[in-house]
């Protein structure tokens, strides 16, 4: 029997997620300390991604939020997260999983990571529901702030 060769390459961006979940279980937990602020980009086609139709519609490959100043009620599982943003005063709710992440960039410390994942964004995981993410943890979530999405086409290199 013919064995597939061990997939370094997933282990080593399934470790890498597990920074970005802990990143964001301390700021759950405590919030952002000091300068400290996040540019999450994901797959906005990624399995078990829950975005409104219109960001979809907007951001039809990637999409970048920016924790910062204002997010509220920020929840993190072992899938991945919810956080509620406002986009032009109204508030959404997103359930990202870890698995349609495909940067993380903490710019305050000149910190970042870029996944590859699969073509659909989901590195080979199964779709998490919102509610399936926050049963996996009883952490009561913070209502404190709220986020800013950001465009990053105009720095791509064409």
């Amino acid at each position: 029997m013919s064995r597939e060769p061990l997939r370094y390459d997933r282990m080593v961006e399934n470790a890498l997620r597990g920074v970005v979940r802990e990143a964001l279980t301390e700021v759950q937990e405590d919030g952002l300390p000091g300068e400290h602020h996040f540019y999450v980009t994901f797959r906005t086609d990624g399995a078990g991604v829950k975005i409104p139709d219109y960001l979809r519609e907007q951001y039809p490959g990637d999409m970048t939020i920016v924790l910062q100043y204002q997010f509220y009620g920020l929840e993190v599982t072992a899938q991945g997260f919810c956080v509620t943003l406002s986009f032009g005063g109204v508030h959404e709710r997103l359930v990202i999983p870890f698995a349609a992440i495909t940067g993380f960039a903490d710019p305050s410390v000149n910190f970042g990571l870029k996944f590859q994942g699969t073509e659909d964004g989901a590195a080979g995981e199964d779709e998490t529901t919102e509610e399936e993410m926050a049963a996996d943890d009883d952490t009561p979530a913070e209502e404190s702030r709220t986020g800013t999405v950001v465009a990053l086409d105009a720095f791509r290199k064409k």
